[in-house]
Formats: C-alpha cells, structure tokens, sequence
C-alpha cells in the first residue's frame, strides 16, 4: 500500500514516456517480419516484457540493450512457430489477443494454447474474436466454455476470405485479424456490425503495418481490407510518446493549478488519447501546443457537460478525477466497453470516486460526476484492482486530497513502472 503525499502544486518540464501501443505493435509485427527491427525509445514494462518473451516461443529472436532503451528482434519471415508449451500472457489483453490470430498461421505442434491471470480467465472475454476467426479457417476455442482464456488454436489454419465484427467489443479484435492477415492463403476482409468503438487504435495499427511494409485498406471503418502475399520487413523505428499516459501529468496540473510541459509529443499524432488535453482546455485550463511537446496551466474547472469517450477508453478514469475537482456535470458516455478491461472500470472508477466523498454514479455505458470544485472530498483507501490506470487515476486525487493511499499500487508496472518517481519530480510540496 502506497500514501500519496499532497502537494502544493505542479511545476516543471518532463517527458512522456514511450507509446505502450506503439511499442507493443511494434514487437509483434517486428517478430513477424522478415530480417532486423531496430525499436529504439520503446516502452519496457510488463505487457512488452510479456509480448517479447511470448513472440520468442513463436520463434522471434529479442534482445534488449542494458539500458532498456533499445529492442533488437529478428523476426520468423512470416512463419512462426507453434509453440509446445502454453503461452502465458500475464494480464496483458493486447498480446493475447494478437496471438490468436498469429497462432492460426504457425506450424509445427498442432494445437497452441495462450493463457493468462485470473482475471483474463474469468472476465477478459475474447468469444467475439473467435467467432470472427472462424468464417477464416481459424479454429480457435475456449477450453472452459466461457469465452475466456485458456484458448485452444489449431495452428496452420489461417485460410483467409471474409468475416464480419461487432464494432462495440474491442478494435483489438480487429487489430489482431489485421496483423496477420498477410499471411493468410487468401485475402482477408473484415466487415464492421454497428458502430467501431477506440478507431484511433485502428489508426495506429493500420499506420505500423504501412511502417513494415503491408498495406491494409480502411473503408471508413466500415470494412478492412488486406491483400494476402504481402510481408513485413525489418527496419529501425523510434517509438513516439504516450498521451495516454502523460494524462496524468496534465490531470495533475489541472487539479493543483500547476504548469506542466510535457515533451516528446507527436502534434501530429494519431494516438486517440490527444482528446484528454483537449477536454481539460475545455474545463478551462490554458494549453500550448507546439510540434515536440504540449505546456498545460491549471486554471478554476468546470464540468464537461456530456462527453462521447467511445474512441478513448483509457482516458476516461483520469478525466473523471478531474470531474471531481470541477464545479458542474460531467458525463461521460458509450464506454461500455470499459467493463472489460483490467478491471471492471466504470465499477471501479463509480466506487473509489465515491469512497473520494465525491458525488458519481455509473449506468450501462456512462458514467456520471457532479463535481464541487473538490469540495468535501475526503482520504480513503482505494484498492487498484491490480488495474494500472486505477492506480494512477487515483494517485493523481492524492496529490490535492490528503490521506488517499493505494492498494496495489505496483499494478503501475504493466504499463509504466517508474510513474511515482515521475510524478516526483515535477510536484511541489
């Protein structure tokens, strides 16, 4: 358990940390690819570390440098190989839900098996993917009926052709069809039933497959399209910064009423997540914006009003402890998806928000605070859930709200491992 230790303000220069999304896509395809990959400021936590030494039993050869700033991979040519032994994917969604889809094209041991965390086995679903795998020669199963992993694929048995998606579920599942559709025997397409939640990260996997080599074609979200014979080639790539995860220095200035500039941020990026500065200017913080990096002022908040979230999942929990310190509504909506994650968050979020003395409340797909400019708001201990973005979301409360400690809190490691030593260097206290 972890006390966060109030501070006065927020002040200071700091850089984003690596792109985990990019990171992660950029481990896999490099895998895959034929030759040497290069990744250089890559994100090294828990789900790359997973997603490195899972690609290595698919046959990747990964080194990475001693001071964990540099990936080199030579990848399989497009041919991996299925491995024997099960391969456990911790708590990371991304990597087994890409490998479900790599699994179809490896050959040698006839079935592979991914598994992960209790939590993957009982509430991370992934049936929606299964059953889009199928239409496409992919025999993959849940080996205890509910949809979860373990997942039992037949290897070798990527055909190729047309398969269908619910939008709702997981842009993932379509990342994952996408990734390994070039190597199909056949062309993949992909058609989308309603509407595609997260679209941005459909941007960011589709943008690093053109990156490697492999064209893949957007028909407004509508259907995907990937011509099969296509192949991934090695190249040396630098990883971008996180807005995801530099949120929470902006979320910490906003609460405070601090100034942050945060650097190695793309202007031009196709990271979703670029939405959450938009919306604290939009509460009434003062935002610069220049090519490398973003400068954040804390200013008087006041609610949002109602707020569609569907592209930007993982920057609604900290965007609701903003809520909290600002004056009006903010309504954040069509987040259902969020129930899946690593914890259920809308519960999660609702329920620490209010242990916070904060007025919130969660339906179907929103999730709902009254804010009162942080009024009444009160210590508590605020169990993670072993969720990262929890424990982050909250220890950002911390930091105004005195007596806030946090269970769990090394569930940081999953996606950025030194965030409280970060966080340090720009309060003031």
């Amino acid at each position: 358990m972890k006390e966060i230790i109030p501070a006065k303000t927020i002040s200071g220069t700091i850089n984003a940390p690596s792109s985990k999304a990019h990171t992660l896509r950029a481990i896999i395809l490099a895998s895959l690819a034929k030759g040497k990959t290069t990744i250089k400021n890559g994100l090294i936590a828990e789900d790359q570390e997973y997603a490195m030494s899972a690609m290595e039993q698919f046959g990747a050869k990964i080194s990475v440098n001693k001071e964990k700033t540099q990936i080199e991979i030579i990848g399989v040519n497009g041919k991996p190989i299925a491995p024997h032994e099960n391969v456990f994917v911790g708590n990371s969604g991304l990597t087994i839900r890409f490998l479900v889809s790599i699994a179809g094209l490896a050959s040698g041991a006839e079935y592979v098996t991914l598994d992960g965390v209790e939590r993957m086995r009982t509430g991370r679903p992934i049936q929606d993917l299964l059953d889009a795998l199928a239409p496409l020669g992919v025999k993959a199963t849940s080996i205890n009926g509910n949809g979860c992993p373990p997942i039992k694929i037949k290897s070798n048995s990527f055909e190729g052709g047309k398969t269908t998606l619910a939008g709702d579920k997981s842009s993932q599942y379509f990342s994952s069809i996408l990734i390994a559709a070039p190597y199909a025997k056949k062309d993949v397409k992909i058609e989308t039933i309603g509407q595609l939640s997260s679209q941005p990260y459909i941007d960011v996997t589709i943008e690093f497959m053109k990156e490697f080599g492999v064209t893949a074609t957007n028909n407004n979200y509508k259907t995907f399209t990937i011509k099969s014979g296509q192949e991934y080639i090695g190249k040396e790539i630098e990883i971008e910064g996180d807005y995801s995860n530099a949120a929470y220095f902006f979320a910490a200035a906003a609460i405070l009423g601090g100034k942050v500039t945060v650097k190695d941020l793309n202007k031009k990026s196709t990271q979703g997540d670029k939405f959450f500065i938009l919306a604290l200017e939009k509460m009434g913080c003062k935002v610069k914006w220049e090519k490398n990096y973003v400068t954040l002022e804390g200013a008087p908040l006041k609610g949002l009003g109602s707020v569609n979230m569907n592209h930007c999942p993982d920057i609604v929990m900290p965007l609701a402890v903003v809520a909290a310190f600002a004056k009006g509504e903010t309504k954040i909506t069509n987040i259902e998806h969020l129930r899946i994650k690593e914890s259920d968050r809308l519960s999660v979020t609702v329920n620490a928000l209010k242990q916070l003395g904060a007025d919130a409340q969660a339906g179907k797909d929103y999730l709902l605070v009254k804010g009162n400019s942080g009024m009444g708001l009160n210590g508590a201990i605020i169990d993670s859930q072993n969720d990262h973005r929890i424990a982050m979301s909250f220890t950002i409360a911390g930091l105004r709200v005195p007596g806030v400690k946090i269970e769990n809190e090394r569930a940081v490691d999953k996606s950025f491992p030194n965030f409280y030593e970060e966080i340090e260097k720009i309060v003031k206290r």
